[in-house]
This record gives C-alpha cells, sequence and structure tokens, in this order.
C-alpha cells in the first residue's frame, strides 16, 4: 500500500515522537545498587526509584490499549514477589497498570483541550506480606497535543464599511481566530490569514488578519457592498493544517464625490396672474448620486428678471429647488419672466474638488396666463367723514374701481348690506357717490365700516371689494345730566352749611376740547330755605344744608331740581332732580332709619293686636276652604237630567248576577227583542220603512216598565238629534250559550245558517246604511265584491 506525503510525514512524526518517549521512559527508572529499603528504626535509606514524567499522544482511535511506560524496582527479582499499585487521578479508569511488570496503559481515548496532565502515585508492595518495599512517589503523565482543532472565528461573520474612493491599503477590519491546540508545541496554534473570495478588491494581513483596500477608487454608486470570505489556517498553512473560514461584509459608505447637475438646462412653466402670492409655481431637481448629507444641496437665483417677484427655497426631505411668488402677478403688466437658478452642494469635500465644480446652473422661464380678473379699487380702504348733523342725501364721498383686465369692462357699485344692516347709506351704481340715506347718531355708532361691492358690466361674477370707514362728527345735541342715581340723605342733627352730596354730570357728546359743566338751582328752588348749592368749577357741584332742625315727623323727603349747564355751541341744559331723605342718624353721622312710619307705628296698633288680626283672617280662610270642599262633595243625584248623555258616563252597581242565563233578576227583553218596543219616531235625516222580524225560537217574556220606558228615551233623543255619533253602528252580542233566549245575536255564521230575515229594506235607508246594506242585502257575493 502505498502512503500520500501526507499521510508519511505524519507517519514519520508520529514514529520519531514514540520512539524518544520510549528512550525517556527507560531513561526515567533510575536503578540503584543499595541496599532494599528497611523502614524500622530512623535509619534513611537512598530510593530505589525517581520519577519524572510520561507523554502520550492524545486522540489514540486503536483498538488495544495505548502503551504508556513501565515500573520497575530495584527490589523486584523479577519472581513475581513484588506487585505494583496505581492510584490519583484517571487510575483504573482510564490507566491500568499490570502488577506483575508495572507497564501503565491509556484504556481510553485521550484529549488534551479537555485535560492537558493527569497526576498519578506509584506504589511497590510486597506481594505475601502487601507491605511497602519501595516509598509512595508520584508522577505525571502528560497529554502529547496534535493538530486535532481547526482555527475558529469566534466573532464572525463580520460587518464593516470604508469610505469610498478609500486609497489602496486603508485598514478595513480585522478578524481573529482562535485554535485549541497547543501553541506551546510544534505550530498546531500557529494560524496565517487568506482571503478567498473578495480579490482584486480586498487583501489580508497573513499574521495579523487585518483586512484592506486593494484597489484604488472604489466607487459606492457603482458597486456598494462586498462579500469577502476569509480563511485561517493552521500549522503556519502548511499542507495538512486545519482550517476555519468567515464572511466579512463591506460597505462602501458615500463620500460627495459627484456634483449635482440639472437634467435640463432649461425649463418652462405657466401659471396664471390670479395665482395668490406664496404659491408653488414649480419644483425642480438637481440630480446628485450621493446620499446623506453628501446630497443636500441648495438652490438661489443669481440672475434674471424676476428677481424681486419669486424666491426659491429647498425641500429638505427631497432636495428639491421650490419657486414660489413673492408679488403678485400682473398680466397686463408683465407676460413673462426668467430667472437663472444655481443649485449647490453644501458640504463640498476637498478631496474631490478636481472632479468639477459642485454645482450647476438652469434657466426658468415663467409665462404668466391672463384670467378674467374682478375690478380693482383705487384704494383698499377709504376714510370718509361726516357730521351726525347731515342731512338725508349728504355726499359723504366717492370710492373709484376698475377692470384689470384688457377688456377694461364698465363697472357697476353697490353696498353689501351684510355690513350696512341699517342702511344708513346708498351709493350711486356708476359713479360710486356715499351718500346718507338715514339720519345718523354718532352716540349709537361713530364709526361704520361698510363693504363696497365693484362687479363687472360684462361678467356680474367677478366682483371686487373695497372697504370703507365712515367716521361720524360729533354736534351738541345730547344735554348733561347726573352720572348716576343718587341716594342722598340728611340727617336730622344736620348743622347749617353740611355737605351731604356730591354731584357730577355726563354728557353723551364728546367736544373736541373736553366737557364743561355749570351747575345752579333752578328758579323757584333758589330761595329755599333748606339747601344750597355750590358749583366746585370742576365739573362737580356740592349740595349743602341751610339750616337745621330737620324732622321726619314734618317732611320726610325734599325733592331738589339742579340746573345743569354744558359749554357746547350751542349749549344746551337738562333739570334734574336730586331726592334727599330725612334720616335719624347716629353720632358718626351714618343714617339709621329714613322711613317716618317709624314713628307713627307706636300711636297706632301694638304688635299683639297684630298679632290677633292675622289670626282671625287665617281662621275665616281655613272656613272657606272647608265649605267649598263640602259642597264638592255633595253628592249628585240618581236620575240624570235629561240633557246629559248616559253614554258618556259609567254607572256603576256592584251587583253580581248569575250571568246570561240569570233572568229572574230583571227583564232583558228589552234589551233583546225589538218586537215589544213601540212604534219607532222617524229621525229627521232618513225614514227608512223598518221591517222587525224576529226568530221563531223568540220566548214572550213579560215587560219590564222601567228598562223599557229608560231605553225608549235615550232612542227616541238619538232619533231626532242628527249631530250625534254615530249617526248608524253596528251593535255585537257575541254571547252563544245553552238556553239563552236571544240564542246567539253574531252575526258571523248568518251567511250559512238557513234564517229567513230579509235585509233589502237597508238600501232604502239611505246612504249611511249602505254598508250594511252591502253586507246583507243582496246574499253572500256581495261580502267579497
Amino acid at each position: 500500500m502505498k502512503l500520500g506525503k501526507v499521510e508519511f510525514c505524519h507517519f514519520l512524526q508520529i514514529l520519531a515522537l514514540f520512539l524518544c518517549l520510549s528512550g525517556m521512559n527507560q531513561a526515567e527508572i533510575t536503578r540503584s545498587r543499595s541496599k532494599p529499603y528497611f523502614q524500622s528504626g530512623r535509619t534513611r535509606t537512598k530510593r530505589s526509584w525517581v520519577w519524572n514524567q510520561f507523554f502520550v499522544l492524545e486522540e489514540y482511535m486503536g483498538t488495544d490499549p495505548l502503551y504508556v511506560g513501565k515500573l520497575h524496582s530495584d527490589v523486584d527479582k523479577g519472581d513475581g514477589s513484588i506487585k505494583y499499585i496505581l492510584s490519583g487521578e484517571g487510575a483504573s479508569s482510564i490507566f491500568i497498570i499490570d502488577e506483575n511488570t508495572g507497564d501503565i496503559h491509556a484504556t481510553k481515548r485521550l484529549d488534551r483541550e479537555e485535560q492537558a496532565y493527569y497526576t498519578l502515585r506509584a506504589q511497590a508492595l510486597d506481594r505475601l506480606t502487601n507491605k511497602p518495599v519501595e516509598p509512595e512517589s508520584e508522577f505525571v503523565i502528560k497529554i502529547q497535543d496534535i493538530n486535532d482543532n481547526e482555527p475558529k472565528f469566534l466573532d464572525g461573520p463580520y460587518t464593516a464599511g470604508v469610505p469610498e474612493m478609500s486609497p489602496v491599503g486603508t485598514s478595513v477590519v480585522q478578524v481573529t481566530a482562535t485554535d485549541a491546540d497547543d501553541p506551546t508545541y510544534g505550530n498546531s496554534a500557529r494560524v496565517v490569514y487568506s482571503i478567498l473570495q473578495g480579490q482584486p478588491y480586498f487583501s489580508v494581513e497573513p499574521k495579523t488578519g487585518v483586512i484592506k483596500t486593494a484597489l484604488p477608487n472604489m466607487d459606492r454608486e457603482a458597486k456598494d457592498q462586498y462579500l469577502l470570505v476569509i480563511q485561517a489556517k493552521d500549522m503556519v498553512g502548511q499542507n495538512g493544517g486545519l482550517s476555519g473560514t468567515t464572511s466579512v461584509t463591506v460597505t462602501l459608505t458615500d463620500v460627495n464625490d459627484n456634483p449635482p447637475r440639472f437634467p435640463r438646462r432649461s425649463y418652462q412653466y405657466n401659471v396664471p396672474e390670479s395665482l395668490p402670492v406664496a404659491s408653488v409655481v414649480a419644483r425642480i431637481k438637481a440630480a446628485d448620486a450621493d446620499v446623506g448629507p453628501n446630497a443636500e444641496m441648495e438652490y438661489k437665483i443669481v440672475d434674471g428678471d424676476g428677481l424681486g417677484v419669486f424666491k426659491v427655497s429647498v425641500d429638505k426631505e427631497t432636495q428639491e429647488g421650490i419657486i414660489t411668488i413673492q408679488k403678485e402677478l400682473d398680466f397686463e403688466a408683465k407676460t413673462s419672466y426668467t430667472l437663472r437658478i444655481e443649485a449647490a452642494n453644501m458640504h463640498v469635500d476637498p478631496r474631490f474638488l478636481s472632479l468639477g465644480p459642485f454645482s450647476d446652473m438652469t434657466t426658468v422661464k415663467i409665462i404668466v396666463e391672463d384670467v378674467d380678473e374682478p375690478p380693482v379699487f383705487t384704494s383698499r380702504l377709504y376714510s370718509m367723514v361726516v357730521s351726525e348733523a347731515a342731512k338725508i342725501g349728504t355726499i359723504i364721498g366717492t370710492v373709484a374701481a376698475h377692470d384689470p383686465d384688457a377688456s377694461n369692462s364698465p363697472v357697476r357699485y353697490s353696498i353689501d348690506r351684510n355690513t350696512d344692516l341699517e342702511r344708513y347709506f346708498n351709493i350711486d351704481a356708476n359713479s360710486g357717490v356715499i351718500t346718507t340715506a338715514k339720519s345718523l347718531d354718532r352716540e349709537t355708532n361713530a364709526v361704520h365700516n361698510i363693504t363696497v361691492l365693484a362687479m363687472e358690466s360684462q361678467n356680474p361674477a367677478q366682483i371686487g371689494r373695497g372697504y370703507v370707514a365712515i367716521t361720524i362728527l360729533d354736534i351738541n345735541d345730547n344735554a348733561p345730566e347726573f352720572a348716576m342715581e343718587y341716594e342722598t340723605t340728611v340727617c336730622e342733627n344736620a348743622q347749617p352749611g353740611q355737605v351731604i352730596q356730591k354731584i357730577s354730570a355726563i354728557d353723551k357728546d364728546d367736544p373736541p376740547n373736553g366737557h364743561q359743566f355749570y351747575f345752579s338751582l333752578t328758579a323757584e328752588a333758589a330761595n329755599n330755605h333748606n339747601f344750597t348749592l355750590q358749583d366746585n368749577k370742576d365739573n362737580t357741584a356740592t349740595v349743602l344744608t341751610k339750616r337745621n332742625g330737620f324732622r321726619r315727623q314734618e317732611q320726610s323727603v325734599f325733592y331738589l331740581p339742579i340746573f345743569i349747564v354744558d359749554s357746547g355751541s350751542p349749549s344746551l341744559s337738562s333739570t334734574n332732580t336730586l331726592t334727599i331723605r330725612v334720616c335719624d342718624c347716629d353720632a358718626d353721622g351714618i343714617a339709621q332709619t329714613c322711613n317716618s312710619e317709624a314713628y307713627i307705628l307706636p300711636a297706632g296698633l301694638s304688635t299683639g293686636a297684630l298679632i290677633a288680626i292675622l289670626a282671625c283672617v287665617l281662621t275665616l280662610l281655613v272656613l272657606v276652604l272647608l265649605i267649598v270642599t263640602m259642597r264638592r262633595r255633595k253628592k249628585e243625584p240618581l236620575i240624570f237630567d235629561e240633557e246629559r248623555d248616559i253614554r258618556e258616563n259609567i254607572v256603576r252597581y256592584d251587583d253580581e248576577g248569575g250571568g246570561e242565563e240569570d233572568t229572574e233578576a230583571f227583564d232583558m227583553a228589552a234589551l233583546r227583542n225589538l218586537n215589544i218596543m213601540r212604534d219607532t219616531k222617524t229621525r229627521r235625516d232618513v225614514t227608512p220603512e223598518i221591517q222587525f222580524l224576529s226568530r221563531p225560537t223568540f220566548k214572550s217574556i213579560p215587560d219590564n216598565v222601567i228598562f223599557r220606558e229608560f231605553i225608549w228615551e235615550r232612542l227616541k233623543e238619538a232619533d231626532v238629534d242628527p249631530c250625534a255619533p254615530p249617526y248608524d253602528s253596528l251593535q255585537t252580542y257575541a254571547f252563544e250559550g245553552n238556553g239563552s233566549v236571544a240564542e246567539s245575536l253574531s252575526s258571523l255564521d248568518s251567511i250559512s245558517s238557513n234564517s229567513d230575515q230579509n235585509y233589502d229594506y237597508l238600501s232604502d235607508w239611505g246612504p249611511r246604511f249602505k254598508r250594511l246594506a252591502d253586507m246583507y242585502g243582496t246574499g253572500p257575493e256581495c261580502l267579497y265584491s
């Protein structure tokens, strides 16, 4: 059998190692020529054996136990009198010893990565006495490593990023692989790195595992992600070494290496002239292959005739340039605008300035379209003034509007009546002259804000609005009056010259120089002996007493007329009456009682008398209530008045009889048999010819006069009263039973019965009995017609 190169090298390594270990194991037993070992007394003898360590290869896969080494004592003469025993880690379970020869074998497969060495103790015993012939000695069995573990990337897979356009040799990321084999023995744990996938873009340092760029000018816009496969191989990468792999995802991050570029060199947009200010006219965008902050741009108008009319801003989300209106457009003034707009990157990388300017220019032409515009007033707000004394028809002012379109359509004016609900003003439809339509009052409304509408004659739907503020000028048309309702009191113990009230006045007018009021007593009150008035010359006046000795019993209330004049031109005046009450005051001059009745009450009735009078009144009220209640509870007579309709009352007898078959209590014949009634009196509305037919089974029962007369009277009243509803009615007596005198009165089985009664006469009674005639007059077929 031929061996390959790899297998042959492994065989030579294992063979050399085995021969070396066998020589070491035999050399580790050092023989001694000394006397046998005695443990009696204190005599110390030289050891007959010295232990060091054994070596055994891991991962032995043979079927026989693996020979480890041999123990031997100088005392052993080979006659079998000495036996060897083994104790410690793995003794008997992993390692066994031949007690006769001292050969040690391993019975299980050993793994250095699980346990690198075992510590055991050996002893030689006399087989007969079982006593040690040599002192116990400790030795170590080391597991010799072989390359049985591949390198592993514990942190893989990896992700990393590197800027695009990076120079060759730029570090990307470092990968690390670990090998569980013994790094101190051989090359089993010496790892080298190589790249299996990702060339020629990237490379890896063999010893450190650092991944670096291998090509210059890698462009993210061309390819932004690469998948690398890195291999780690032990045995310094030699043949026969074990290897492991991991993946590394490398993403190229963006740099600003692409300038913005407009897709077109010019744009054109049409906008109506009626487009409101701040409206968006157009959106333009310069293309930039970069992303994120590297693609952020700013737009600006660098030239053109629309610098003050339009502006451009940037949409932060889409990086578009938004063109908006700053001023109102007017087709009649200018029909088109041309703008030169520049787009430039906000964050420029100096390393790539050689790629060209990071900005671009384009031309935007805006065409203004003509629209039918509403009339425009010459002023947005008109201010006018008019005196409140102006007569109806007085001209206040004029408004003017024109059609801004080329057609220049005539304009008609009107007032928006929602702003002039009282219709104080009119406007001439053709000239725009505003006049008064009603008398004005500044005190009611000092300023009128109205809206004037201007409509095109050719297109009334086009309406312009103008705003007019009309200020009403004041005239002196309101007389002064008291500023408030005064409650003036004077104490009975007041002294002459004592101030009892300070008054002021108000005037609804608003003179330009302010108010000035003059106070005085009227001519008839000027010579009174009770009070006087002093004008304070500051639009106030003071009321003073002229005497003392006021008494409520003599006079409790005084009325003082005061004359007030304003300073208007012409001046207006008014007389206001001040009511002064005489009061009983305390020592501090505070009014206590101002009613004169307080002095009259002691001369009249006492409190006890008043209580007695009140009790009598209450007693009379109770008696009246009792009398009224008794009258209401008085029973009514059992005999009903002739005018009262018995059908509107329920008479309750609280009497239980024997039912339909009980005929002894009273005679029911008057209710059941029409034959016993007198000749009927014809009604005023119809004069039927009634034929009364009785069943042959009816029995004759004695008349009951009371019931017959009562029913007869009610029937007579109903017949002569055409307004008593119902004019005709169908009474159903649904009793059916054995022994009933009337037998069955129901009409439900009248069609199928053999009754010989003829109802054809119902047709002669008029339209009120038409329903009954249809049901019974012509036979069964009428029921279903």
